[in-house]
């Protein structure tokens, strides 16, 4: 069963943010767009990689209203060391989010039972806490924030233009499409 166009289902966890632990919840992610990012843990080789892209870009997301939450089985402890040992992880201020019980990996499809550990997986919430947008790969493959940034603005652009659809390699400020029968088969 596809998770798309499903709400979040209630979850509540903390993470490491800027110094603090916070809680998160499902009710954290309403009101603005929201990002997940899903690694199998901290203190490996590959996953730092992935949370500094999105550190380089957090501004970027910032500026499309979206909130970014990284997302490992590990604790809140584990997080706030690793932000405090890696150089790459260092830069991330967004929330680090542990999930040691496993109920968010669980709830979003990407839980390895045999492993204990996540899959890589991606999701984009709309303010109401529906998620528009999947991605779930294997963990040898880390990923490219730029298009993750992309099908944000994407989904942001459908929902406020519901008549309209974005074409492949769509960005921001091109052209989309009206969904029409005088279309079907002319593209």
């Amino acid at each position: 069963m596809s998770l798309i166009n499903t709400e979040v289902q209630p979850f509540k966890t903390t993470a490491y943010l800027n110094g603090e632990f916070i809680e998160v919840t499902e009710a954290s992610l309403k009101g603005q767009w929201s990002v997940l990012i899903f690694m199998p843990a901290a203190f490996t080789f590959n996953c730092p990689t992935e949370v500094e892209d999105a550190a380089e870009n957090y501004e970027e997301f910032k500026k499309a209203g979206a909130e970014v939450y990284i997302v490992t089985t590990d604790t809140h402890f584990s997080h706030k060391v690793w932000h405090e040992t890696s150089d790459a992880v260092g830069k991330a201020q967004f929330p680090l989010v542990g999930d040691p019980t496993h109920q968010l990996t669980r709830a979003f499809g990407v839980h390895l039972d045999d492993e204990g550990l996540a899959l890589r997986g991606t999701f984009i919430i709309n303010p109401e806490g529906v998620i528009k947008t999947m991605e779930v790969h294997d963990n040898a493959i880390a990923r490219d924030v730029s298009e993750t940034l992309r099908k944000l603005k994407a989904a942001q652009y459908v929902a406020a233009n519901p008549n309209e659809v974005c074409p492949a390699k769509w960005k921001e400020g091109e052209k989309t499409l009206k969904p029409s029968l005088d279309l079907v088969g002319k593209i």
